[in-house]
């Protein structure tokens, strides 16, 4: 039997790296693809780090576990052990192997639909970078066909490291008198979020388990779910709705009234109760992070995680108290903080449960919170389906002459362009329009801002409806 090469079988199998981690059509993932990056993955790690075992860890697809079972086999021919610790949400594997010092890999496609997934890499310092992309796609390394699967066996002591992690960080009363919904779904963490919030004294509310998966997308809430949420807070007084997307990295979090709050603003509250100095955020989030004054400085970054974790070392060289946060709510603690007499140490990677327990920890409803921040709202949404060649396309376009596009939806024309990231359009009034392909799917992503909420919504709304239209 002849021997594979890793980049070849990678390239072949047209799987490409998105904002985090490499996604794709469940059918484009065989044994050997999967077995084909981790190998690549850990060949490109090896010479900086020493390590016998690589831990792995999967969401509630369908899919995941044939591709982890792949993953542990493939690697088994560089005699590299796995340990796998089942279906947890990504930053609990990550966190447990970071205190352990070795990678991991997580299975999982976030928020895009089940007829996807992806491969998430850790090294046992955190987060790959774009430049271990890269190093992971064009390693040559040979590997045998595979031939069967190895049956993986759980360990449950990543779920127990990560509870703890947040146990001990707060009071077992911290949010007593507090009425929380949790929106299980399919979403990996939801056979912890609930014990956990009831070890700080919440009332907790299990809603809507899920036997199948479902493709939640914490940047763009789905009006089904909008409604759920009020309609569960009227139905049953709550506090607050907790849930996350499906690998349980990004929150998503409701007030009192049912409103779930934007992912940047989560951010925004979250660092300031935290007494963070110096943030890592993506261009697209809100400007009311500047606006706040809450922060020494505020750097902005492509849109993805490994974008702000890189930005994190400059910061930690001038800053006490680092941290980032994205648009979809992801929060990545950049330093060690000290909350509550205790230190907490640094987890640079997105995590859905830092910035809900800050949130709800507080004495304050969380709409009192949020009125006490500038005036910014922003929307998004996306339309599905949009090749990225042809999102790249248009967006290019307007890079070299936006007028008609802002002709078309009725806007005017005196405006800035910040190409960070896709193209950022500022108008003279302060409203935006940023438009971005999407870096995990095949699908544009409009996101708006103004100072009402309605004048946001309506921007995504005419961009939509009016500025496709020749399209």
């Amino acid at each position: 039997m002849n021997k594979l090469i890793s980049s070849q079988v990678i390239t072949q199998s047209g799987i490409a790296f998105g904002t985090s981690g490499a996604r794709g059509l469940v059918n484009d993932f065989t044994p050997d693809v999967c077995a084909a990056f981790a190998i690549a993955f850990v060949k490109s790690i090896d010479n900086e780090f020493s390590f016998n075992t690589v831990a792995l860890a999967i969401d509630n697809r369908p899919s995941s576990y044939a591709m982890a079972q792949a993953c542990a086999q493939g690697l088994k021919q560089l005699n590299i052990d796995t340990v796998y610790y089942g279906v947890i949400p990504t930053p609990a594997l990550a966190y447990k192997a970071m205190q352990d010092a070795m990678p991991c890999i997580m299975i999982t496609g976030s928020h895009i639909p089940f007829d996807r997934n992806g491969l998430k890499f850790y090294r046992p310092d955190g987060e790959i970078t774009k430049d271990d992309e890269q190093a992971i796609l064009h390693n040559d390394a040979p590997f045998m066909p595979l031939s069967e699967l190895l049956v993986l066996t759980v360990s449950n002591s990543a779920e127990q490291a990560y509870i703890s992690r947040y146990a001990e960080l707060f009071s077992a009363d911290s949010l007593a008198g507090k009425r929380i919904g949790i929106y299980e779904h399919s979403s990996a963490g939801r056979d912890i979020y609930k014990s956990l919030f009831e070890s700080l004294g919440a009332e907790v509310t299990s809603l809507e388990r899920s036997d199948t998966f479902v493709p939640i997308d914490t940047e763009a809430v789905s009006d089904e779910d909008k409604q759920k949420a009020r309609d569960w807070s009227r139905t049953h007084g709550f506090d607050a709705i907790f849930s996350t997307d499906g690998d349980g990295d990004r929150p998503l979090v409701a007030d009192e009234n049912g409103e779930w709050l934007r992912g940047d603003i989560l951010g925004l509250l979250c660092s300031q109760l935290l007494g963070i100095d110096a943030l890592a955020v993506p261009v697209s989030c809100n400007t009311a992070i500047e606006k706040s004054g809450y922060f020494k400085h505020v750097a902005r970054t492509k849109i993805g995680s490994p974008y702000v974790i890189a930005e994190f070392s400059d910061l930690n060289r001038s800053y006490q108290n680092v941290a980032g946060f994205e648009a979809n709510g992801g929060y990545l603690l950049g330093s060690e903080v000290m909350l509550n007499g205790k230190l907490l140490s640094a987890l640079p990677t997105r995590d859905a449960l830092l910035p809900a327990f800050m949130l709800l920890s507080q004495q304050e409803p969380i709409s009192n919170q949020l009125n006490k921040l500038p005036k910014r709202f922003t929307a998004s949404d996306r339309l599905q389906n949009f090749p990225k060649e042809k999102s790249l396309e248009f967006i290019e376009q307007l890079k070299n002459n936006a007028n008609d596009f802002l002709k078309d939806i009725a806007y005017e024309q005196s405006y800035e362009l910040d190409i960070t990231d896709g193209l950022r359009i500022t108008l003279a009034c302060g409203d935006i329009v940023h438009l971005r392909p999407s870096g995990n799917a095949p699908e544009l992503r409009c996101y708006a801002e103004s100072d009402t909420c309605e004048k946001a919504k309506k921007i995504i709304c005419d961009v939509f409806d009016k500025g496709f239209k020749n399209t």
